[in-house]
Formats: structure tokens, sequence, C-alpha cells
């Protein structure tokens, strides 16, 4: 399946019920799509919102909540103590595992053009989906707020938007999206009122001004408690963890003669900054995260889950009246089941090299499983969209170009299957050539049911059919060579 991502937008709302109640079921609209958590400060007068799920349900996801808060928030009447440029403000994709950052830096530019292209807000890509490197810092598009912003889009070229006009938005004003590591939003109060005290102590402990490092902080006052608050996001908490850093601010506050009255979270934190922290204060020795009960009581439930009967649900799922998973989720698992044939080969025949590949192709091609189902659903919503919308015939052809592209992807992995399966079995026993034969035959038909798919979607846009015809032209090449080394018999060797 594929990998999932989290997305983190902070909408600037954190006043109204009504609105912040609409920004959730815009997201929760989407199927497959989980809110996991929403928290939301009436000083800040901002919102932030975590929710999670495969790298495209997120991404549609997070361009509804933008379309809701563009409807409904002005930032023209907003007034808050947290920096901001747009009534949606900033929307971070960030990987749940270490590999998943290139899913999120597609997702911020798709969404980005998007919101450019459809919303007429201007767009500006940040962190690892940043195209120019002096906006890659969120601090760096904020400065001097929605009016410093415009100055410098009327004035330098290179801070034109990367998606959308060369104006703010009359209401919205601006948009940052990107794609980054996790990040801890963590802050400290203090029993003080003198919001130039949190200032001051903001600037010696963050990493601009020589502090902690992978630290940013501001001070701000929080009117509604009668205090000031030091509010840091942790960048690298393996850097610099919560606790060092909620220390620092203890340190500098007792210069001042001024008292912490404790900390908070704003949204999610990954357990392990947590078992940092605990780790730190109760200085455990030779601690272990898999002494954590829940952990290993959530390790047994996956475990369990994992087993057969997921089999039966897809089988299940391909049978019902759903449009998906169908033929082009099939085929993608038909190439799966073609590369653990494979697999198997290549280790009995102790061929390191090809179980590598082949695993690497596995992975893919079981991801590709549900892409080709969400590239369809994709498709049809845009098919399903208002015919006077003006730009429904580009939001079809980006939709059909992807519902492509997927399936000659498998089309290309289960032709790579089945020539390194061909290439295994010289080296494996004679009573298993037979399964591999098997796991040709079975990338033939991904082959063939991918080829197939690609050639029905592009006679429904000939521009795209020009575009994709030296692709399919070299897929059929690959496909007619891998029918040949399958059903070509091997030369009659006489004996002696």
């Amino acid at each position: 399946m594929p990998h999932l991502i989290e997305c983190v937008p902070n909408f600037s709302e954190g006043r109204n019920p009504a609105v912040i109640q609409a920004l959730l079921a815009a997201v929760t609209s989407v199927p497959r799509v989980w809110l996991l958590h929403h928290t939301a400060d009436i000083d800040h007068h901002r919102s932030v919102l975590t929710f999670a799920g495969p790298p495209d349900a997120v991404g549609e996801a997070a361009f509804h909540a933008i379309t809701t808060a563009t409807e409904l928030i002005d930032l023209r009447r907003h007034e808050g103590v947290h920096p901001r440029i747009g009534a949606t403000d900033v929307v971070p994709f960030v990987p749940i595992h270490d590999d998943g950052m290139d899913e999120c830096i597609r997702v911020a530019r798709w969404v980005g053009q998007e919101v450019g292209t459809r919303l007429g807000i201007p767009v500006f890509l940040y962190e690892h989906a940043a195209s120019n490197p002096a906006r890659r810092h969120l601090e760096s598009v904020r400065v001097g707020g929605p009016k410093g912003l415009a100055s410098r889009m009327d004035s330098d070229p290179a801070w034109l938007p990367d998606f959308g006009p060369p104006h703010l938005h009359p209401s919205a004003g601006a948009l940052i999206v990107g794609a980054r590591r996790p990040l801890i939003a963590f802050n400290a109060n203090l029993k003080t009122n003198d919001p130039s005290i949190a200032k001051a102590i903001a600037k010696s402990i963050r990493q601009s001004n020589g502090g902690l490092p992978s630290l940013k902080a501001i001070g701000v006052e929080v009117a509604s408690r009668g205090m000031v608050q030091v509010a840091m996001n942790l960048t690298d908490y393996r850097v610099t963890p919560m606790h060092r850093a909620f220390q620092a601010v203890k340190a500098e506050a007792a210069k001042w003669g001024v008292e912490v009255a404790g900390s908070e979270l704003i949204g999610l934190v990954p357990q392990a900054a947590l078992d940092q922290a605990a780790v730190a204060a109760l200085q455990l020795e030779r601690f272990d995260p898999s002494q954590v009960l829940e952990t290993r009581l959530t390790e047994a439930a996956a475990n369990t889950e994992t087993a057969c009967p997921t089999i039966s649900d897809f089988l299940d799922a391909v049978a019902a009246t759903e449009p998906t998973p169908a033929g082009g989720s099939v085929g993608a698992l038909a190439g799966a089941l073609a590369a653990s044939l494979g697999i198997m080969g290549a280790r009995l025949g102790h061929d390191i090299e090809s179980e590598h590949r082949l695993t690497q192709m596995q992975h893919r091609l079981r991801e590709l499983i549900q892409d080709d189902a969400d590239a369809y659903n994709q498709l049809m919503r845009a098919y399903r969209s208002p015919k006077q919308e003006p730009h429904r015939p580009q939001s079809i052809a980006t939709a059909l170009n992807r519902a492509t592209d997927i399936p000659m992807e498998i089309a290309e992995l289960a032709c790579e299957v089945g020539r390194l399966i061909h290439a295994c079995i010289p080296s494996v026993k004679q009573a298993v050539r037979s399964d591999m034969t098997v796991g040709m035959i079975m990338a033939i038909a991904a082959a063939e049911s991918g080829l197939h798919t690609a050639s029905v979607n592009i006679q429904l846009n000939q521009e795209l059919s020009e575009s994709k015809s030296a692709t399919i032209a070299r897929a059929i090449r690959n496909l007619e060579e891998l029918k040949r080394l399958c059903y070509t018999p091997p030369p009659f060797e006489s004996g002696h």
C-alpha cells in the first residue's frame, strides 16, 4: 500500500467555531483521510489541523480545506499575535516514513498549482519543495507580513510566486506550501505580562541569533491568560530536544526574575520526542523504546492485522460493485506476485543483487495497487466537476495523465520483473523452475493489463496520445521480448 503522509495546515482563524468546524468538515469529507488532531487559539487567532492518509487523498483534503478557508476567512479583518500572510497561512506535508519526502514534494507542488490556478492565490513553495533557496525558510516568506510580501512581489522579480498571480488575493492573501520533516510546536508560558521579556528570551535562545540549533522562537502576548509566551518550533528534536529548549527558557527567564508557568504542545508530537524528554528528566540508563507498553501492544496488533485476511479483503473489494479497486489494481497485484516468486528464486539461487532489485519492485507494485485506485477516483472527480468551471479541462487533463502514467509504470516494472526472473532461472534447481516460469507469466499478464489500460486512456486525449506514444512503443517492445524469453523453449541438448 502507498506510504502515508501527514499534513499540518495553519489557518488564520481561532475564534469562530463555525469556521473551524467547516475546515474540519472539509478535511473529513475526503475518503481515507484521518483527522488526527486540531487546536485553536484565540490569542494567536489561529487553528492548526493534523491529518494523514495516502498522499493523493491528503493533497485533496488540503485543497478542500484551503478552498473553505478562502471562502470564509477575510485576512483584512484579522487580528492575532501570530505572524501570517494568508487566510491559509502555511500548509506543510510531512513524511511519516523516512523515504516519503519525494511524495510530499509532489503533493505540495500539485496543491500549490491547484491553489494558484483555481483559487487565484499566490503560492510560495518552502523547505524541501522550495524552488528558490531564498524562500526555503518559512520566516523568509513571512517577513513584513502581507504588506512586506506584497512590496517584494511588486519590486523584485525573484519574489514572484511559484504559482498564481503576482499579487495578493484581496481577502485570502498568499499561501506558503511545502514539504518538511516532523516539527514540534512547543510553547513556554511566563508569569509576566511584559511582552518585551518574552521577545528577549526568544531572541537569546533561537538559532538565528546564535542560540540553540534547530530552534525557532518568537515572543508573544497571551492576553486572555494575562501572561506572555515564548512560542517555539523545534525543526529537529533530535538536535534540540524539548527538555533542552524548556530548560533554556527557564534559565533565561530566571535572569529576568520571571518564573515559567508551564508549557504546551500545539498539534501532535512523535513518541520518540517524549521518550527523549522522559529519559533526560529521569536520568534513565539503558532505556529501550520497546519498553513502552503501548508501543509493544501496537506492534503486536499490527502483526496480527497483517495476516492472510488482507488478501481476502482485497478480493472482496474487487468483487464489489464499487469502481475501485479494479483492473489496474489487479494488474499491479499480478506484478507484485510475480516479483514475490522472483524473490524466492533469487534467494534460493543466492543472487543477492536480484533479490534486492526484485524486493524494491515488489514494494513499488504493492503501492501501485492503491495508487491506481486513487488515480481513477481523481479522474472521476474531475469529470464530475461543474462544466462551467474554467479549470475543469486542465483538471481532467492532469488526472488523465496520472491515470495513464500509473498503468504504464505497472507495465514497465512488470517487464523488468520478468527479465530478472528469467535471469535467475539457471541458478535454481529444476523443481523450482516451474514456479519461476509462473512468475514470468504473471509478469506478462501485469504488463499486458497495464498497457491495455494506458492505451484506453490515451484515446481520450489526442495530446496525451502524442506525448505517450514513444513510451508505449518501448513498453510493447519490452513485453514482446519478455514473451519470447518465456515461451521459447530452450535449445535441445543431445547426450553423449
